[in-house]
C-alpha cells in the first residue's frame, strides 16, 4: 500500500513517454489510423496502459484499464465533431517526475501524465491544441452567422415568397437555394484536416 501511495505521489503510476516519428508504426494505435484517406500521425504519447495518438484529423485514444491486461478500448475523436477546450499544462514540482497536459474534447476530460524531461515537446502539443481550438471556435461562430443570415433573409421575404401561381416551382427553387447555401457554408467553415497546424508547432 505504501509503495502505491508513494508511486502516485511521485507521478510514477503511469507516466507517458513521447514516441519519436520513426517509431510511430510500432505503436498499436498506428493500426487504427485512416492512412488510406491521407491520415497521418503527428504526435504520440504512450504509457503503460494508454496511447494518445494525435493525427491531422483526430485524437485516437487506446484506453487500457490496467497495465497487467492487454485489453484496450479504442476511441476516436475527430476534430471537426469534437471541440477542444480548456487546454492547460500542470508543470512538475521539485520532487515530481512528471507533468500533466489537460484538455476537454468531445465532452470528455483528459489528463495525461508525461515524463518531466518531455516538457519542451509537450509545449508544442499544447500550442497545437490551443490553435485547433481557436479555429474550431471561429468556424462555429461563422456557421452561426450563416444560419442567422438565412433566417433574417427568410423573415424579410416571408410575406412575399411566391409571386405567381406555380407554388411548387418556387418552393423547389427556394429549397435548392437553401440547401446549396448551407452546404457551401458548411464546407467553407468546417475544417477536418489540421495538418498545417501540427506542422507549424510540432518540432519533435
Amino acid at each position: 500500500m505504501f509503495k502505491k501511495i508513494a508511486s502516485d505521489a511521485l507521478g510514477l503510476s503511469d507516466i507517458g513517454r513521447i514516441i519519436s516519428k520513426e517509431d510511430f508504426d510500432k505503436a498499436q494505435s498506428d493500426d487504427f489510423v485512416l492512412t488510406e484517406d491521407g491520415e497521418k500521425i503527428h504526435f504520440l504519447i504512450k504509457s503503460k496502459t494508454d496511447e494518445y495518438c494525435f493525427t491531422n484529423r483526430a485524437l485516437i485514444h487506446l484506453d487500457g484499464e490496467k497495465a497487467s491486461s492487454s485489453k484496450r478500448n479504442i476511441y476516436r475523436y475527430d476534430y471537426y465533431k469534437n471541440a477542444i477546450k480548456n487546454v492547460s499544462i500542470e508543470t512538475a514540482g521539485t520532487i515530481d517526475l512528471d507533468l500533466e497536459i489537460k484538455f476537454e474534447m468531445g465532452g470528455k476530460y483528459f489528463s495525461v501524465d508525461i515524463a518531466k524531461d518531455e516538457g519542451e515537446a509537450i509545449a508544442d502539443l499544447y500550442k497545437s491544441l490551443v490553435a485547433i481550438g481557436h479555429i474550431q471556435e471561429e468556424n462555429e461562430r461563422q456557421q452561426e452567422f450563416a444560419k442567422n443570415s438565412v433566417n433574417t433573409a427568410s423573415g424579410l421575404i416571408k410575406d412575399n415568397r411566391f409571386h405567381d401561381n406555380d407554388i411548387s416551382q418556387e418552393f423547389e427553387q427556394a429549397v435548392n437555394f437553401a440547401y446549396s447555401w448551407f452546404s457551401n457554408k458548411y464546407q467553407e467553415h468546417t475544417q477536418k484536416d489540421f495538418k498545417d497546424v501540427f506542422e507549424k508547432y510540432i518540432h519533435n
